[in-house]
C-alpha cells in the first residue's frame, strides 16, 4: 500500500509589528514583537527589556493582546503562569500580595510573583480589565527587589502604540496619566523597594 501523506497545515500568516514603543530610560534595549496566538486566534504585540535571569538590571515584559478571548477570563495568577511557560520558559513558584494601581488605561490588577530558577527572582505581575484590549506582564527591579507599585504605574503610563489599522486602541494609549501622580526619569536604582499601598491588599501563597 503506498503512504498516504496528510496535507501539510499552512503557516499563519506573518504579522506586521506596531509601533509599539516605551519612553522611559533603560540599560537594555527594546524588543518588540507580533505574532498570532494559535491558542486563541488573537493579535498579540509583546515589548520587552532585559531578562528576569539577570538579576542585576530591571526586566520588563508586556503584551498587548486585542480582541476578546473564547472562554472564562484568565485570572492573573493563570495569565502568569502562561507568559512565563510559553515564552522565557520560566516557572511561577510563589505568589504574594495582590493590589491595585491606577494607569492612563484604568485600574490595573497586580500580583507579586517570585520566578523560580539559580536566583529565585520576585517581580511585579499586572493585568488590565477596563479597556477594550488586554496589557499583561511584569515588571522586576534590579537586584533581586520587588518593584514598587508607582514605578509599575510609571511604566504602562509611558507606553505608546501607533497602528493605523486600529486606531481605536492607539487613541487609547494617547491618553493623559492620572493628575495624581507625577512621573520623573528615574535612576536604576530608584524602581526597587516595598511595594507601595494603593488599595486593599491580600496574601495569596502557592
Amino acid at each position: 500500500m503506498e503512504p498516504r501523506y496528510l496535507p501539510a497545515v499552512p503557516a499563519p500568516p506573518p504579522v506586521a509589528a506596531a509601533l509599539f514603543d516605551l519612553a522611559e530610560p533603560g540599560i537594555d534595549p527594546l524588543r518588540v514583537s507580533a505574532a498570532i496566538d494559535p491558542r486563541t486566534g488573537l493579535r498579540e504585540d509583546v515589548l520587552s527589556r532585559g531578562e528576569v535571569a539577570a538579576v542585576e538590571a530591571p526586566a520588563l515584559r508586556v503584551t498587548l493582546t486585542r480582541g476578546g478571548e473564547p472562554g472564562a477570563v484568565p485570572t492573573l495568577f493563570v495569565l502568569m503562569a502562561r507568559r512565563a511557560a510559553s515564552g522565557p520558559a520560566l516557572a511561577v513558584i510563589k505568589t504574594g500580595s495582590r493590589d491595585h494601581i491606577r494607569t492612563k488605561f484604568g485600574v490595573v490588577e497586580t500580583l507579586e510573583i517570585t520566578f523560580g530558577g539559580p536566583v529565585p527572582r520576585t517581580c511585579l505581575g499586572f493585568v488590565s480589565r477596563e479597556v477594550g484590549f488586554r496589557l499583561d506582564g511584569w515588571l522586576c527591579a534590579p537586584l533581586g527587589q520587588p518593584p514598587r507599585a508607582y514605578a509599575l504605574a510609571c511604566t504602562l503610563d509611558a507606553l505608546s502604540l501607533l497602528d493605523l489599522a486600529d486606531p481605536e486602541t492607539t487613541a487609547a494609549f494617547s491618553a493623559a496619566a492620572p493628575a495624581t501622580r507625577t512621573c520623573p526619569v528615574m535612576k536604576v536604582a530608584a524602581v526597587s523597594g516595598p511595594i507601595a499601598t494603593a488599595g486593599k491588599r491580600s496574601r495569596n501563597k502557592k
